[in-house]
């Protein structure tokens, strides 16, 4: 997706409201860009590539996988960096599994992890228990000692059907953290106001999503920078090391051993958001902000 409109009932100079940027303290006409690393916890890879993009790269931000199997030793590396949870109810890999956390029977499927497929979840998730399985997963990451920032959907699962983004909302809401969404002119094609929603209830959503589809997102996100839009846009990417368990689990092993070298390397995207002066902010920034802010009367 290349056009990003703005937001339906998002606040605008021209109706005299705050814009988004405004709010977090800068220039109207601003661009600032949330770096999020998707699939902390997936793999050993997938941690070392995603701590090291945080602490010596360019990424403000990352996303744990709760139920998968190196989601606990994520959290024994955790130094408090910008990490907000990925809610997860589907296990695409053929060959390397994960299922909920709460053994929920409506979650699983023949061979014992989450369904692989969108589809397969939306036609036989029981929605009682997804509402307690993606609870759970937030708990664990605050229980294992995250300072959670924000919240997102593996896969898109949760935002991209009305009856299960009902429960994505509810929890930004409840747990009081900003969620990612993508762009207003998607809403058409899924077909209910899902951002109109979310800034109903008072939950903070960035003004655009750059998409990129599948993995590895060099090539996309460079040439989208030049053009990003004044207000709070975010880039999501997979980064992981290269190591022999990456390329024996992950068909895309590639595309997130380059996402790794984009993060990292001077010559990569801080090189190319310094030269188009956008700013660098994280999650953490627009939580602080949803908590500052009264939450809507009931």
């Amino acid at each position: 997706m290349t056009g990003f409109p703005t937001p339906a009932g998002a606040a605008t100079a021209s109706t005299g409201a705050a814009t988004l940027a405004e709010r977090l303290g800068h220039d109207p006409a601003a661009r600032l860009l949330i770096v999020n690393c998707d699939d902390l916890g997936s793999s050993h890879a997938a941690n070392l590539g995603v701590y090291d993009s945080l602490r010596n790269g360019a990424a403000t931000s990352a996303t744990l996988m709760v139920p998968c199997p190196w989601a606990r030793g994520a959290a024994a590396e955790y130094r408090g960096e910008d990490v907000g949870v990925h809610l997860t109810l589907n296990a695409e890999w053929d060959l390397y599994r994960w299922g909920p956390i709460t053994q929920a029977p409506s979650l699983l499927d023949g061979d014992g992890g989450f369904p692989r497929t969108v589809a397969d979840v939306w036609d036989h998730a029981d929605l009682d228990e997804v509402r307690r399985e993606c609870r759970a997963q937030i708990e664990r990451a605050i229980f294992w000692g995250f300072d959670v920032s924000h919240l997102d959907s593996h896969m898109g699962t949760l935002q991209l059907r009305a009856e299960f983004f009902d429960v994505y909302l509810d929890l930004a809401d409840e747990f009081r953290l900003p969620m990612r969404l993508s762009g207003a002119s998607t809403e058409r094609v899924v077909g209910f106001p899902f951002r109109k929603l979310a800034g109903e209830r008072g939950v903070v959503i960035p003004d655009h999503l750059l998409h990129v589809q599948g993995v590895g997102s060099r090539a996309v996100i460079a040439g989208l920078i030049a053009e990003l839009k004044p207000g709070v846009s975010e880039a999501y990417f997979h980064p992981a090391a290269d190591t022999p368990e990456l390329r024996a689990m992950s068909p895309d092993w590639e595309g997130r051993v380059d996402d790794h070298r984009f993060l990292v390397d001077e010559a990569g995207l801080r090189a190319t958001t310094a030269a188009s002066g956008v700013v660098l902010i994280g999650y953490r920034e627009l939580r602080e902000l949803m908590r500052a802010s009264a939450p809507p009367p009931d």
